[in-house]
């Protein structure tokens, strides 16, 4: 049973139509049946309704009630619903919600402007809430434009990538940088950009199966669509060999673009099969100035303001108070006071990595919510994290830069690269090892005595471990950082290898008369028969032939302990060479430490 739309009476819902066609006169029900009958329906109508669909209630009646208002359209509800309306009383519908119907605004009230009331007064709609909230802030403030990127120039305006890019020659490539450079995010870039198929996958939980489904999947949507597949591996350094070898037809047949993050140098961690198919880009490390970029974009991000600007200055005014008493109730002021010093702080603590960043500026953040926190409270929360791989290019090159400060006799950067390898956990003797190498490359035949004291600390780091044998490791750094150099023996070392690499010079046959004769065959032959035995002449001065024939004359060994080139910017400057005597005159103070470091 239905209300009519046109008189609300109850009517059968198979009788509707008839109903009106009749002028809202017949097929009525009774809306009033006997009490048993009232109470038997009224039961059903409550098991009906308990067990019917509440979405199939409602609308049966909204319906009609909202086509009302256009039932001037039909030539028999226009005849009779000014009378219906006006003898017909409004029998209330029982047992079930009642749906109030509004009123509609004639089309006319848009063009007159009658309705403005209703436009003076907008309805302010309730924020809602971001979909990654629980995000760590570093991945909601990750870049969606490649204009967003800081600190890259190969994603700049004028960045060889970018030009790949926008003109839909992506090709296959390897990007190499440090943590937190934008590796990843100029990837899902790259494939929003192009608007290709983007897969992203980790080296650390898929295999060889798994790749194989991809490839398969990226010929198929090729096949069908056209469009290009693009495979973002991240850490591909931890594919194994075999795992890497498995990418090597379908980038080269052109069915997946490969996009490789990695921090490793890739000439080491990646295969020269995939290497020499791809294209390697390096990101650059950041700035403290691109990090403090991002910093400041992220806290204007989540630090709340006012709605909306005003353009009047008193408003404007009211503004800056109420953002300062805001900023000064939740503390966030302590991040930008003093021109955003401590944002600054930040920014350098997190040595290129924005990631790190974003981390400690969110770590910030929910400790400027305590009460009575100060800014100094914020930098002891603060971890160091040293970047330094026992593994990777930290390792490598800071032992050179280590090295290269010993042999241009700076004892200071020595001191500091040797005090940065401790620190961070690099394993003593491999230190005193190369101290050892130092000694006859670099020292040689200026100062014999430092071999033996290279070798001693090798010794003495072994027996006495760390944390004491760094003062080892200390004493015999700055010795050879002071010493007299000289390359002459390592220079002629040298020259010798390199006179194997000529044609036919490393097999040439030993001088007969420098050869080994034990057999009485051998002696026979004439082996070492013309030897001339050098302790038994004056002096030991003889004339004897030690070279192979084709050598004879060859000098190896320079008369020279350094070379003979001159640095022309040394020169102009004026800098005096480094030499033992500059550090005995030293005037200053000595700060000395014991054994503990105090």
């Amino acid at each position: 049973m239905v209300a009519c739309p046109i008189c609300d009476k109850p009517v059968s819902e198979a009788n509707i139509n008839r109903h009106i066609d009749s002028g809202c006169k017949n097929l009525i029900d009774d809306p009033n049946p006997p009490s048993t009958q009232a109470n038997g329906e009224k039961s059903k109508a409550k098991k009906s309704a308990f067990f019917t669909p509440s979405s199939q209630r409602p609308e049966r009646t909204v319906s009609f009630k909202d086509e009302a208002y256009d039932s001037a359209s039909s030539p028999i509800v226009a005849k009779h619903s000014a009378d219906a309306h006006a003898s017909a009383p409004k029998a209330p519908i029982s047992n079930g919600p009642t749906f109030v119907a509004g009123v509609k605004r004639p089309l006319e009230q848009d063009d007159d402007g009658g309705s403005s009331e209703a436009k003076s007064w907008p309805v302010t709609p309730t924020p809602k809430k971001q979909k990654n909230a629980h995000a760590p802030l570093a991945e909601r403030m990750r870049p969606q434009t490649l204009d967003d990127v800081a600190g890259q120039e190969l994603v700049g305006p004028d960045g060889v990538l970018r030009n790949l890019i926008l003109t839909d020659r992506v090709p296959s490539m390897i990007l190499w940088g440090g943590p937190g450079t934008g590796k990843t995010t100029i990837a899902r870039l790259i494939a929003q950009t192009a608007g290709t198929r983007f897969v992203e996958i980790n080296s650390t939980s898929s295999g060889v199966a798994e790749c194989k489904r991809l490839f398969q999947e990226a010929r198929n949507e090729q096949g069908l669509t056209g469009r290009k597949t693009i495979i973002f591996c991240d850490e591909i350094h931890r594919f194994s060999k075999s795992q890497q070898d498995v990418f090597l037809g379908p980038v080269e047949a052109g069915q997946v673009v490969l996009i490789g993050a990695t921090t490793e140098n890739p000439s080491f961690k990646v295969v020269n099969a995939l290497l020499s198919r791809c294209r390697t880009f390096t990101l650059t490390k950041l700035t403290d100035e691109d990090v403090f970029k991002i910093l400041k974009r992220a806290l204007d991000h989540e630090v709340p303001g006012p709605p909306t600007p005003s353009a009047s200055p008193e408003s404007q005014e009211s503004q800056e108070q109420s953002e300062d008493a805001l900023a000064s109730q939740t503390g966030h002021h302590l991040l930008t006071d003093d021109h955003h010093a401590l944002l600054r702080y930040l920014a350098a603590f997190a040595d290129g990595d924005a990631r790190t960043g974003l981390n400690l500026l969110e770590l910030a953040l929910d400790l400027c919510q305590r009460p009575s926190t100060t800014a100094e409270d914020i930098k002891k929360s603060l971890t160091q994290t040293l970047v330094y791989d026992r593994a990777g290019d930290q390792h490598y090159d800071t032992i050179s830069a280590f090295h290269k400060s010993v042999r241009g006799s700076d004892p200071d950067a020595a001191l500091y690269y040797l005090a940065r390898m401790l620190q961070s956990g690099e394993d003593p003797l491999y230190v005193a090892r190369r101290m050892v190498v130092i000694a006859s490359e670099d020292v040689g035949l200026a100062d014999h005595s430092l071999l033996a004291l290279a070798t001693a600390t090798y010794s003495a780091a072994e027996k006495i471990g760390m944390p004491e044998c760094r003062i080892n490791l200390g004493h015999c750094a700055v010795a050879l950082s002071l010493a007299p150099k000289s390359t002459r023996a390592y220079r002629g070392l040298k020259a010798a290898f390199a006179a194997l690499s000529e044609p036919g010079v490393a097999g040439l046959p030993v001088p007969v008369h420098l050869r080994n004769a034990p057999t009485k065959l051998m002696r026979e032959m004439g082996y070492g028969k013309e030897y001339k035995y050098n302790p038994d002449y004056v002096d030991g001065r003889v004339a004897q032939e030690y070279l192979p024939e084709k050598l004879e004359g060859r000098k190896f060994l320079g008369s020279d302990d350094l070379g003979t080139q001159v640095d022309a910017e040394a020169q102009e400057s004026g800098e005096p060479s480094r030499t033992a005597s500059e550090y005995d005159d030293a005037t200053e103070a000595e700060v000395l430490l014991n054994p503990d470091g105090d």
